[in-house]
This record gives structure tokens, C-alpha cells and sequence, in this order.
């Protein structure tokens, strides 16, 4: 056990005792850390808003027996326009709780942390709210988790090619489904074309798709695939009006 240097995004807190608080945050180098920030519900802490989620920061820790102490933290990305826009913001929590849901504690995993950073840039960078931002990151999450989902041929039957009507989603079968053995939700050519394209290199455009009935359709199939891998509601998709 001792000092260790990391960076992170917290991706909740909560209270612990008068003055201190827990914080969880998706690290670099070490996955999921749960931290104590002593103090830092004081007026006068030395932490503030830095140990906040989506906050980023690098990181001195302390390794302790069950939580590690967080001894200094420095600002790397406070994202400033997701404080001022609720709609943001809302997406940003969006992203912070499936990395939350999906990441384990002492499990590296630098893929995903890039993945959130990464996310979380580009939606403080928007000039205005991209509609599929949260839907391709759970869509690409998911395909991080190794449960990619099949969408070139039936999930049941494994039928495909021109002759082949894909019609619906199902998460549970994975996938997309033909007409004889449609399931779950309906799911149009246009819908699995957007998907495709997110999974298949060509994101940058989709993020500047309008919003419109086929992003909505693809928007709520990636929370429905992303909660039946984590055989669990999210919260703030649902809270909130997001999905």
C-alpha cells in the first residue's frame, strides 16, 4: 500500500459521515476506484467542484485496505458547457452511469476510460446537442463488452441476403430479426443502417445527423440492448426523458 498517481472521471458521490464524501471514479490505470475525499464537503475545502461528477482530474491517491484516500486532485476537463445546459449535463450523467454500471472496480480498462473522455469532450464541444451521442455510446460500449450486435442477418435463424427482411430487434436474441421470426422491437432498414454506421467507422457523421424518427428508434434500442446486458434499468435515461 501508498501513494499512487492516476487520473479520472467521477462518476458519483455520496455522503460519508459530516464532512467527507465517497467518491467513484473510472481511472486510466486502475478501472473503477471508490475514494474517500476527506473534508471536502467543508466551505472552505481545497477540492470544490473538482471531485464532482463528470468531473476529470489527475489524481494522488493513497491505497487503503477497503477505500483508497483521495489526497490531491487537479482540474484536467471541467467541461463548462454542460454546467450551463441541463440537456447536456443530463446526457453527460447518462454516460457517467452506464460506465458506472458496466466498469469493475480494480479491473483496468483503458479502452473504456478513453471511450468516456473522449464522449464526454465531444458533447461539451457540440455547438448544439447531438442526438445520437448517448445512443452510439452505449451502442459501442456494448460492442467494447464483446456482445456486438448482429445486425447483417437474422439473430434466430441466420438467414441474410437480399431475399432477407430484417423487421425487428431483440436484445435477447441479439440482434436483428427477419419477419418469420420477428420478436422485440420493430426496427426499420434505415435504423440498422444507423447502427451499422456507428460500429463501422463512420461515427464523426452520425453525430451530426438530425434528430428525427430513425435516431429516436436507434436511440431507445441502445438502452433496451445496454439494460438487457446489465439486466438493469438506467436510471437517468428514463428519469429524464432520454430514451
Amino acid at each position: 500500500m501508498g501513494l499512487y498517481r492516476d487520473e479520472g472521471v467521477v462518476l458519483r458521490t455520496h455522503k460519508l459521515g459530516e464532512a467527507d464524501r465517497i467518491v467513484v471514479l473510472m481511472t486510466a490505470g486502475r478501472g473503477k476506484v471508490r475514494a474517500v475525499a476527506k473534508g471536502v464537503r467543508k466551505t472552505k475545502s481545497r477540492f470544490g467542484a473538482r471531485l464532482e461528477p463528470p468531473h476529470r482530474a489527475s489524481l494522488l491517491l493513497y491505497e487503503g485496505r477497503e477505500l483508497d484516500v483521495i489526497t490531491q486532485a487537479e482540474t484536467i476537463e471541467h467541461y463548462p458547457r454542460l454546467r450551463e445546459d441541463l440537456d447536456l449535463l443530463t446526457d453527460a450523467i447518462a454516460l457517467v452511469e452506464a460506465v458506472d454500471q458496466v466498469a469493475q472496480e480494480g479491473e483496468p480498462n483503458p479502452a473504456l476510460y478513453r471511450m468516456l473522455a473522449g464522449a464526454l469532450r465531444a458533447l461539451d464541444g457540440a455547438d448544439e446537442r447531438p442526438p445520437l451521442l448517448v445512443a452510439a455510446f452505449y451502442w459501442k460500449l456494448l460492442a467494447l463488452e464483446g456482445v456486438s450486435p448482429i445486425l447483417d442477418a437474422c439473430a434466430r435463424c441466420g438467414a441474410t441476403g437480399p431475399d432477407t427482411e430484417l423487421v425487428s430487434f431483440d436484445p435477447v436474441e441479439g440482434g436483428a430479426m427477419c419477419r418469420e421470426h420477428r420478436r422485440g422491437s420493430a426496427v426499420d432498414a434505415a435504423g440498422l443502417e444507423l447502427i451499422r454506421r456507428i460500429l463501422g467507422g463512420d461515427l464523426a457523421a452520425v453525430l451530426q445527423e438530425p434528430s428525427g424518427p430513425d435516431s429516436l428508434a436507434v436511440a431507445a434500442l441502445a438502452t433496451t440492448a445496454l439494460e438487457a446486458h446489465l439486466e438493469r434499468r438506467l436510471r437517468t435515461v428514463h428519469l429524464l426523458g432520454n430514451s
